[in-house]
């Protein structure tokens, strides 16, 4: 693969926000602790291995063994899974929705950039463990997030009526997307029929795909694990402290001209049980479940809370406070949305005393198949290029390749002077003809406007093959009009290429924030 690398300012592709954490804006800096480079882990390993108790590694060690039984494992599998017992060992996590056969690109990306940046600090810090994280988001109830994904063009969508967290969903109604889809998909075959729950299919897939690595995949719809949450669950269902924080934080985002991601609720949990997930509420001298008949009272809602914790699931607010107090992490890896999201929560995780983890963005990638890379060469534009929207591309290139004067920079500069004179010139005679000469001027550079477009588009016609392949490079790189990498999946390529994932590990950079652009030859 050759290897290309854009600055993310050039691809049009990111908001101002995520761009101004990259480059260090010093004003955004009281909403994080430590930037994502790799000198600044000691400091972060330091606070972590303070704040995070041998009871805790003991119930997440014991937790995961159990997820794991009945799954075959590799040796980097089992040896991190026995890792994860000793104080000197921390993890680096990223995580997702349980999207059918992985989802877009991307998610395939976030577990990369995980795998790659726990061996960047391995070689940094060889005194202590790393192990990369997947964090199944199985408690998220968003089906319509799930249900599709893009295979060579076409969309393939799962139907099924099931409600409530999505991890608790069976896999029988894949029986009827099996057959639909084309070339070897023998791990998610094996996945969606013999395993009866979804994250269960997820973990035996991403466990295929990526154990050799040493990935631990963790589902936090767990009663032990929820255990350690409890004091969270407790403070926010009946304190409310952690609204007054998040508000606070975006006041402050938005008097520096940002605008908040994610909005915080009185109550940031949702009541979990079978077929169901919605929010709790506060009615009066009750607690009820939205869209139920189910109500606690505070007494009733307390003994729940220390009998049955996994009826508890955090919301968008609290997951992250969750994940940080179940595993010795030290770095979340997330897109460009994530990060901006969890710098609105610094303050929740000061208000709990718990480390607030350093904020990596993924690697973010194009994949350029050889076809695609030869039409490209055809066109002789600029890679970066490619990311502005077809009819600025279109007028880009035209305007490179012409032989001819399409642009009348020139002639709009001399009648911009010439009526200058004539305004100086009427003012003396009559300062009321002013206006006249103002709106006559603005009358002949439209002219010449009109004149610059029909130039245009009869140069678009001339060089009307280039224009095409131009925009058979563009639509196969920009499905959709948008990034290849947040549209279409992994096996696009996977299936033509088994070594695609090894690829991606041994080009991709945890610590370089730029775009990556990876071609085949």
């Amino acid at each position: 693969m050759q290897i290309q690398k854009i600055p993310f300012e050039a691809t049009h592709s990111f908001n101002p926000f995520f761009l101004d954490y990259i480059k260090q804006k010093e004003s955004l800096k009281l909403f994080y602790n430590r930037f994502p480079s790799p000198g600044n882990f000691q400091d972060q390993i330091t606070e972590k291995a303070k704040n995070f108790s041998p009871e805790q590694r003991n119930v997440l060690v014991k937790s995961l063994a159990e997820q794991y039984d009945g799954y075959t494992l590799t040796d980097a599998v089992r040896n991190n899974l026995e890792m994860l017992a000793l104080e000197n060992t921390f993890t680096i996590t990223t995580g997702h929705q349980l999207n059918i056969f992985t989802g877009p690109l991307y998610i395939i990306y976030k577990i990369v950039t995980v795998i790659n940046a726990c061996k960047q600090l391995k070689e940094r810090y060889p005194q202590y463990d790393f192990v990369p994280v997947y964090w199944m988001a199985s408690e998220d109830h968003d089906y319509d997030e799930i249900k599709s994904f893009r295979l060579d063009g076409k969309k393939y969508t799962w139907e099924t009526h099931q409600q409530g967290a999505v991890g608790r969903f069976h896999t029988k109604d894949f029986k009827q997307l099996l057959p639909q889809l084309p070339g070897d998909i023998k791990i998610f075959r094996d996945a969606y029929s013999k395993y009866g729950s979804l994250s269960a299919a997820v973990r035996h897939y991403v466990n295929e795909l990526f154990g050799k690595e040493g990935l631990i995949i963790i589902d936090a719809d767990n009663p032990k694990l929820k255990e350690l949450f409890i004091p969270v669950i407790e403070a926010d269902l009946f304190d409310h402290s952690t609204k007054e924080k998040v508000d606070s934080t975006n006041s402050a985002l938005e008097n520096q001209g940002y605008k908040a991601q994610v909005h915080c609720r009185e109550i940031n949990l949702f009541y979990l049980d079978e077929g169901l997930r919605s929010r709790l509420e506060k009615t009066d001298d009750h607690f009820s479940v939205v869209d139920t008949s189910i109500t606690f009272s505070a007494s009733e809602l307390k003994e729940l809370i220390k009998t049955h914790p996994e009826k508890f699931s955090p919301n968008v607010i609290l997951r992250p406070l969750y994940q940080e107090i179940i595993l010795p992490n030290l770095a979340y890896i997330g897109g460009p949305a994530e990060i901006v999201y969890w710098l609105q929560l610094k303050a929740v995780f000061d208000l709990h005393r718990i480390p607030f983890p350093i904020l990596m963005p993924r690697n973010f990638a194009m994949i350029m198949d050889a076809p695609t890379a030869r039409k490209f060469d055809k066109t002789q534009i600029m890679l970066s290029d490619l990311f502005l929207e077809k009819d600025k591309l279109f007028n880009q290139a035209v305007l490179n390749f012409t032989q001819n004067n399409i642009q009348l920079l020139h002639e709009k500069e001399c009648i911009e002077k010439h009526f200058e004179q004539i305004l100086k010139n009427a003012a003396s005679i009559d300062k009321t003809l002013g206006p006249l000469v103002g709106a006559e001027t603005k009358r002949a550079i439209k002219s010449l406007e009109k004149i610059e477009h029909k130039l245009l588009k009869a140069e678009k016609r001339l060089q009307a093959d280039r224009l095409q392949q131009i925009e058979a490079v563009k639509d196969s790189l920009f499905p959709n009009g948008n990034l290849q990498e947040r549209t279409d999946n992994f096996l696009n390529f996977y299936q033509t290429d088994p070594k695609f994932i090894d690829q991606l590990i041994l080009h991709f950079d945890p610590f370089d924030f730029q775009f990556f652009v990876m071609r085949y030859a």
